[in-house]
């Protein structure tokens, strides 16, 4: 069973370590090991980590009472980070979590969200609806990675 719930300050570290592990083991068959690290460079939480997610509408998912994803947006719609745990990947983690925040957004009366979506993460935007506004290129750390500008209409407010 997947719990969804908001934020708390205690989640930093784990959600940081989530991070970092969806990304070099999560994201391996999409980017070089280079190109992962210099997405994640330490698996050392930054200091201004707690407070990234604080300012955002962070929302967090359990499995099994185990910390298996989260996604955060910001007030305006950006869905600026997205990530489950390569050992939860396909059991409804990521759906579970994007339900949340796009009844959030509703909510808030938004009527369209944006995201930069990596190589791992455009399959999912696309089986939820997203759209690709364009191919990118950007720098990380010495090295270029491949992602997508993305949007969802949300449709008008009723």
């Amino acid at each position: 069973m997947i719990r969804i719930r908001s934020y708390t300050p205690d989640d930093a570290a784990p959600l940081h370590a989530l991070f970092h592990v969806a990304i070099h083991k999560g994201a391996a068959g999409h980017y070089t090991p280079a190109q992962r690290a210099a997405w994640s460079p330490s698996s050392q939480m930054p200091a201004s980590w707690p407070t990234k997610l604080a300012a955002l509408e962070t929302r967090v998912a359990l499995r099994d009472r185990e910390i298996a994803g989260f996604m955060a947006m910001t007030p305006e719609g950006y869905l600026d980070l997205a990530f489950t745990h390569p050992d939860h990947t396909r059991h409804g983690v990521a759906t579970a979590l994007h339900s949340a925040l796009l009844e959030l957004a509703r909510t808030r009366g938004l009527t369209r969200l944006t995201t930069h979506a990596s190589l791992a993460a455009r399959a999912f935007f696309d089986r939820h609806g997203w759209q690709v506004t364009h191919a990118e290129k950007v720098a990380r750390g010495g090295e270029t990675l491949d992602r997508f500008a993305m949007s969802l209409s949300l449709g008008p407010q009723t």
